[in-house]
């Protein structure tokens, strides 16, 4: 469990489209095997330390003669961004996807004091 020790606590969110592949014939819609694409994320503005990031599937195209199968996560958080991965395996076709996220965690605000 993240605990915040401030009142401050902020938010932010977005929504990112990560690829278009049927348009080009990409590898998302093309290929077969492990498949990942990244998008780097900032925030609109930084938090004290790396905030908790929850992400998931706002829209996908997929292929209904195939398996399908997607991991989507954020990896490398930190306090000014993050890098949201979507994922798939087999010979899973994904046309496109566009990926929700959420960033909670605690804010500074202009009363605090940096003594440092």
């Amino acid at each position: 469990m993240k605990k915040l020790g401030t009142h401050r606590i902020g938010i932010d969110q977005g929504d990112n489209v990560l690829f278009s592949d049927y348009e080009d014939g990409g590898e998302m819609w093309t290929g077969d095997g492990p498949r990942e694409r990244r998008k780097s994320v900032d925030f609109s503005e930084r938090f004290c330390s790396p905030p908790v990031v929850q992400c998931s599937l706002s829209m996908w195209d997929v292929d209904h003669a195939t398996n399908v199968r997607a991991d989507v996560s954020a990896e490398n958080i930190s306090d000014t961004g993050f890098d949201l991965v979507f994922r798939t395996w087999g010979n899973t076709r994904v046309a496109r996807a566009r990926v929700g996220w959420m960033a909670i965690g605690e804010v500074s605000n202009d009363d605090d004091w940096d003594l440092y």
